[in-house]
């Protein structure tokens, strides 16, 4: 019988109003939501605001929307899964993906995780402007082209990478990578996140850390920071974690060694969007048929019954799957 493993989506998944749909219908979502934004005081009415109105979309990309909407939605939607009896063997997040993976593994609370939020928005909002590129390359295509603080941000599949730094810099490269014919797209940030243009703001998180009562996760947890499985000497590590939103995703090699350690998985994006669900119909053990992805939200915005009807056919596919 298949088993259910989760994966959390990171910065770049973010949009307007997403999961919204969701939002007074599913009592633990809408629950979870309803902490997020208490725990930011004033500043969460306002997100909570934004979030839900059909107004202008800008704010959405930099930290101090992004970020602790995805982290909350992330973790409400992992939340919701337990709600219905399912008990994930494994657990894997990208970027600020993987503070939820920890989170429901019990290495921190969300209370924590959510004050953790808030430090970060504090550090890395003045962090110099800067960007993330997706390249249709490999790492070392792409290497002997990046200058200054740009520097391969993600390594999502074989060929499929990020890029980040600095906003001049990282324009000078996508000119050269577009001129030696590389596919490249911008990425919805205006942080150059897993750079080194966010790594003063990185040290600067290590107190906030260290406030918090790390604990040895009790699920297992697939870390893209190390492309291996989380050990418990470093789940309770405040440097490990301060330093995980400028260091490299490792995303690739985490899916692959979680597919190849459990030989039947049903993969559920716990988050907005499909991209990781994308990235994970890619791998040979999901090609093959014998892991199996499946979305719990659209690929892309719509009206709010849409989210519904996503998780309604997830929910019937997960159950149908024992």
């Amino acid at each position: 019988m298949p088993k259910v493993a989760l994966l959390f989506p990171g910065q770049g998944a973010q949009y307007p109003r997403m999961a919204a749909g969701l939002y007074e219908h599913y009592e633990p979502f809408t629950a979870i939501m309803d902490r997020a934004f208490e725990s930011l005081g004033r500043a969460g009415d306002g997100l909570r605001a934004a979030w839900l109105s059909d107004g202008p979309t800008e704010p959405f990309d930099d930290v101090t929307h992004a970020q602790p909407l995805l982290y909350a939605i992330d973790y409400a939607l992992g939340s919701l899964m337990l709600s219905w009896g399912a008990e994930p063997v494994a657990l894997l997040g990208h970027s600020v993906g993987e503070m939820a993976a920890a989170t429901l593994a019990g290495v921190f609370g969300f209370p924590d995780g959510m004050r953790l939020m808030r430090d970060r928005v504090e550090q890395f909002a003045n962090t110099p402007v800067g960007g993330m590129l997706a390249v249709a390359a490999s790492a070392a295509d792409v290497e002997p082209h990046l200058i200054g603080q740009v520097a391969v941000a993600a390594v999502n599949a074989p060929r499929q990478i990020l890029v980040a730094g600095p906003r001049r810099e990282l324009a000078e490269v996508e000119r050269t990578l577009r001129e030696k014919r590389f596919t490249c797209k911008a990425v919805r940030a205006r942080q150059g996140f897993h750079s080194p243009v966010v790594d003063a703001a990185a040290a600067r998180s290590v107190d906030a850390w260290r406030s918090v009562g790390l604990s040895r996760p009790r699920r297992r947890v697939y870390s893209s920071q190390l492309g291996a499985v989380l050990p418990p000497h470093l789940a309770v590590d405040p440097l490990f974690w301060a330093r995980q939103p400028a260091v490299t995703v490792w995303f690739w090699e985490a899916l692959g060694l979680m597919l190849d350690e459990h030989e039947e998985l049903i993969l559920v994006e716990a988050g907005p969007g499909q991209g990781l669900s994308a990235i994970a119909r890619r791998h040979p053990a999901v090609r093959s048929g014998q892991s199996r992805v499946v979305p719990l939200l659209p690929a892309r915005p719509g009206p709010p019954q849409a989210d519904r009807e996503a998780v309604r056919r997830a929910a019937a596919q997960i159950g149908a799957a024992g």
